[in-house]
């Protein structure tokens, strides 16, 4: 294991955040501009902007990481967040802007574009740079050894379960949708069964994975921090635990479906 190139790395960080802060800022510039103050577009900007943090850092960390930990992290990381990118936009196309950026704009006090700034595009623009410090600092120093290929192995694994979950839960999930005889209805199959949540827990273990990645040297451990506010944002913060806010009072059944499904991790159904 070699000394940390302390110096690109921090040069990274700083560059990345400048990165991060375009993109939201061409996010907001569209939102007003072009599409007339509807906000959802900001939810596929998630996704595509850790790819394009990756692709930063991949561009910045030429002679300061080890060639194959570098197009591996970005790789992973590109297939992830663009995945999720074109699953939204596909998602939300021809809908309704989503209620959850009408509540915020309805609750403004004054100018309500500062408003969802402050409430939705800063803190989503720093939650990103600190979830992809993994991204950011695992493409810096060289290593090989026992420990490279341990952190290798378990990181890849654990970002190929995630994917399955969120992908293949995505997908189950639309052809439910697409059924009419479903409207109103709970979607209680498949991976759904197991957890009432197969995407987000899917999500959490992407990022625990490329966390693992960045292992490979003691500076990955920063990383630590970034996969366990991913985790709670999904399990306790903005993810599930928004989502479930008002689902009851939407989907009859969906309070049975609680009792008896796990909320996060995949586990056995309970019974009655």
């Amino acid at each position: 294991m070699s000394a940390y190139p302390w110096g690109a790395a921090l040069t990274n960080l700083w560059v990345s955040a400048v990165v991060v802060l375009v993109l939201f800022a061409a996010a907001l510039v569209v939102a007003v501009r072009v599409r007339g103050n509807r906000h959802d577009g900001i939810d596929v900007v998630w996704g595509a902007g850790f790819g394009i943090v990756a692709i930063t850092s991949l561009i910045l960390s030429v002679g300061d990481g080890d060639l194959w930990r570098r197009l591996l992290i970005t790789a992973l990381t590109c297939v992830w967040g663009f995945r999720l990118a074109w699953h939204i936009e596909r998602r939300n196309r021809g809908k309704d802007e989503d209620p959850r950026y009408v509540e915020i704009m309805a609750k403004a006090q004054g100018d309500p574009v500062v408003h969802i700034v402050r409430k939705v595009y800063v803190p989503q623009a720093v939650i990103m740079w600190v979830v992809s410090l993994p991204v950011q600092l695992g493409q810096y120093g060289y290593a090989d050894g026992a420990l490279a290929i341990t952190v290798t192995v378990l990181g890849v694994l654990s970002w190929a379960v995630g994917f399955f979950f969120e992908t293949v839960g995505d997908a189950q999930l639309a052809t439910f949708k697409a059924d009419p005889a479903n409207k109103g209805q709970v979607m209680d199959q498949g991976l759904w069964r197991y957890t009432r949540h197969p995407n987000y827990f899917g999500d959490a273990a992407v990022w625990w994975g490329l966390t693992l990645l960045a292992l490979h040297h003691p500076a990955g451990l920063i990383g630590l921090v970034s996969a366990a506010l991913m985790t709670w944002l999904l399990a306790k913060g903005t993810g599930a635990k928004l989502l479930e806010s008002t689902i009851g009072n939407r989907r009859p059944g969906y309070v049975e479906y609680v009792k008896r499904t796990s909320g996060f991790l995949p586990l056995p159904p309970r019974k009655a």
